[in-house]
């Protein structure tokens, strides 16, 4: 049993340290060259100082820490307890004079059943005790059965002979691991196709990849393809403003989806619209529509200009079954009632930015936004909600035709026999100036922005230039929001891909005036985190997936595996320590199997070299010589992958075996690399469509806007394309082919 107690620090480093490490600063870190790299003294001043710590003298810091110290021992109970299945118990803070007393515990289950027990406190087991201003504390730990259910639940003890004093927390029992599809579980493979979801091509849509575009390929995928699952680029709301507001990893709001992705002609308000039906008739509409869908790139203001007109004629001929008694208003109320606050917040910010920029086209942010609407509490905030109702019930009928359309995809994809169906995506990102900052701003930290550190791929680190999570909030309010991030997330799909999963465990602070060199790791609860995860995944019957890659530690991918999460293997990042690529055979079994990643080239882009040509051309090289440098590294990677490739009898001895002598993706080097990845021991394999119909450009080029068309970029074939052209039909059949042939066949 341990003992805490509070000495005043003998330095002001030492206290500055004591603090850093209490508040999850980690000292430094380790890089991808094997580099030590030491948290500045500055560093964790500044990150102290956006946490609310005062850091400008000793006496300041250790007044924090006690201060800290005392509220956690004084607390009878903590916001919240996460539990497992292994050790259930509740932490009780006890004055010690009061260890002998009596506490009288209730127990509210999930499901309204209520338990009430006294609880002799001297038959608990003690964990811990401390000293804190003259006073003396125990822990005690009061058991919770074993079998008592999953789920959140809420807990009040009282001490009668303290007062009496009370407190009341969360309780959150989860399973320790999270939910994996049977047929995983037995042994088998799976494999799937991602896809960018705007950038399908099809006959009907308006210039953009709809539900409806998805819809129509589970034909294909099911049974022409036989893959059990279909990847999507997070389908997050952004602003849909080119060319800054346009990826998918970086949304307004993660609870909440984008309108383009809505097909209006199968929304029955739509069709029923007289005036939609006459206005979407008119020659001009219809020239426009065809303009977007043949255009090159995704014009997402466009797109998004145009459905919003379309969905607000639909919503006004709604307006009048709302109104009444009809199953479908009480459907809607029904969807309403069960979002609650989240979508009640995220449709007023979306009225409010619609309105605002309306009356001042020059105000696109709310940070720009006159004083008394920037918050979502204020009087000003409530009148407009008031007296704006319609608009705000728009945004909320939007949201929930998106719900419907999703549903019923995923629906579809069971019936067609895909086992996994739709694999959703998660960012890692929130846009700053977006509906999450302005309806959620407790639950993130000011005066720092989250990156990375310098590595191979960015010498001078990265900068996301978005606020970090407060992990301090989110314990103090039972983790409720991160809980429904993961459940709207999981909604209508059978995988979860968690973008930069690292961010369970730490993150990379950049404090305010410093740039990504001069950075820290901070720690979060990530026992608490990936037991809420999995208690989602569990429920939601959905497999989770975390991208693993860059610098992350070996206890964490120690614990993802311990929680029965996927990782996630890269072929170009799977390398040994001699620069070579690992064979299939060394690959892990608990992960997702990928040629690339939407960051990074594709198949036929690797081998061109497509990329460094993109970096080159957008001004992301330095200088010639390093432009020739890493053309020429290119050329040693893909002249060691060929190796490997000939080494494994992937490639026939006709084959060229020098990369200079390929210079190109042929149908050989293509079926060979195919024939790597479905070859690998991975439980899953997801092919990008990208790859499979060996196209050359990648979807985002990091470190650009302008220069590059990220997040635009239409597939090359159409959905209707894909069974029909004898080129797409041959890159079928080899896909099915390797499946066949290693066990990936769904069903």
């Amino acid at each position: 049993m341990t003992t805490q107690t509070f000495r005043p620090s003998e330095t002001y480093e030492q206290a500055l340290d004591r603090a850093a490490r209490m508040w999850g600063i980690e000292p430094g870190y380790g890089d991808t060259w094997g580099g030590q790299h030491v948290t500045s003294p500055e560093t964790k001043k500044a990150i102290l100082g956006a946490l609310g710590v005062p850091a400008a003298t000793r006496e300041e810091l250790d007044r924090a820490i006690e201060d800290r110290l005392w509220d956690e021992w004084n607390r009878l109970l903590p916001p919240v307890a996460v539990l497992g299945e292994k050790e259930r118990t509740i932490p009780l803070h006890v004055p010690l004079a009061l260890a002998d007393s009596q506490a009288d515990l209730v127990i509210r289950w999930e499901n309204g059943e209520v338990e009430r027990r006294a609880i002799a406190l001297s038959t608990l087991q003690n964990s811990g005790r401390a000293e804190l201003r003259g006073a003396w504390f125990v822990r005690k730990e009061a058991p919770v059965a074993q079998d008592a259910p999953l789920g959140y639940h809420e807990v009040e003890v009282t001490l009668p002979d303290a007062g009496p004093r009370s407190a009341s927390m969360r309780l959150i029992l989860c399973p320790d691991r999270a939910y994996v599809p049977p047929a995983i579980r037995d042994g088998k493979r799976a494999a799937g196709l991602a896809v960018a979801l705007y950038g399908l091509r099809s006959q009907r849509n308006w210039g953009c990849g709809d539900l409806s575009d998805l819809d129509a390929m589970l034909d294909w995928l099911a049974e022409d393809l036989g893959v059990g699952f279909i990847g999507l680029n997070p389908l997050h709301a952004i602003p849909n403003r080119q060319p800054f507001n346009t990826s998918p990893y970086l949304p307004s709001s993660a609870f909440f989806k984008n309108p383009i992705y809505l097909d209006l002609e199968r929304i029955e308000d739509f069709r029923n619209s007289a005036r939609a039906q006459a206005l979407f008739s008119r020659a001009e509409i219809q020239s426009e529509i065809e303009a977007l869908r043949g255009s090159e790139f995704v014009e997402y203001e466009r797109v998004h200009a145009l459905k919003l007109r379309g969905l607000k004629l639909a919503f006004l001929n709604f307006l009048r079954e709302f109104r009444g008694e009809s199953p479908r208003g009480a459907e809607f109320r029904e969807y309403v009632e069960r979002e609650g606050e989240l979508l009640d917040r995220f449709a007023t910010w979306c009225a409010l930015d619609e309105w605002i920029h309306r009356r001042q086209p020059d105000c696109w942010v709310w940070p720009d936004w006159p004083d008394e609407w920037r918050n979502p509490d204020s009087t000003a905030t409530r009148l407009f909600r008031e007296k704006h109702w319609r608009s705000v019930l728009f945004h909320k009928y939007v949201q929930w035709q998106l719900d419907l359309q999703l549903e019923a995809v995923q629906a579809q994809a069971r019936r067609k026999g895909l086992s996994i169906g739709l694999y959703h995506d998660l960012a890692l990102a929130t846009d700053r100036c977006g509906a999450d900052l302005w309806a959620h701003r407790p639950f993130y930290v000011s005066g720092c922005r989250v990156g990375a550190p310098p590595d191979g791929f960015s010498p001078k680190g990265q900068d996301w230039s978005f606020p970090p999570p407060d992990s301090e909030h989110h314990r103090e309010t039972g983790y409720r929001r991160f809980a429904e991030a993961i459940r709207a997330n999981c909604r209508h799909g059978g995988a979860l891909r968690i973008d930069h999963v690292m961010r369970f465990s730490r993150l990379y602070w950049i404090p305010e005036g410093m740039d990504a060199t001069q950075g820290a790791y901070v720690r979060d609860r990530c026992d608490d985190l990936l037991h809420i995860l999995a208690l989602e995944s569990v429920r939601e019957k959905v497999a989770i997936v975390g991208e693993d890659l860059g610098t992350v530690t070996t206890e964490f991918r120690q614990a993802l595996d311990r929680f029965g999460l996927f990782g996630y293997r890269v072929l170009y990042f799977e390398k040994n320590d001699r620069g070579e690529f690992r064979p299939p055979r060394e690959y892990t079994r608990q992960a997702l199997v990928a040629a690339t990643t939407h960051d990074l080239p594709t198949l036929a882009g690797f081998w061109l070299a497509r990329d460094v040509e993109a970096r080159h051309d957008a001004g992301l090289l330095h200088d010639e010589a390093a432009y020739r440098r890493q053309l020429a590294e290119r050329a040693g990677e893909k002249q060691k992958l060929l190796d490997l490739l000939f080494a494994l009898g992937l490639l026939p001895d006709w084959c060229p075996r020098k990369a200079e002598q390929m210079p190109e993706l042929t149908g050989e080097l293509h079926n060979a690399l195919v024939g790597f990845l479905a070859s690998t021991p991975s439980a899953l394999l997801a092919l990008n469509q990208e790859d499979l119909t060996k196209e050359t450009e990648q979807q985002n080029l990091p470190g650009t806007t302008g220069e590059y068309p990220n997040w635009r970029r239409k597939m090359r074939l159409s959905v209707e394309q894909l069974r029909s052209e004898p080129a797409a039909r041959d890159f079928t059949l080899m896909l099915r082919h390797w499946l066949e042939r290693t066990g990936r066949l769904n069903g």
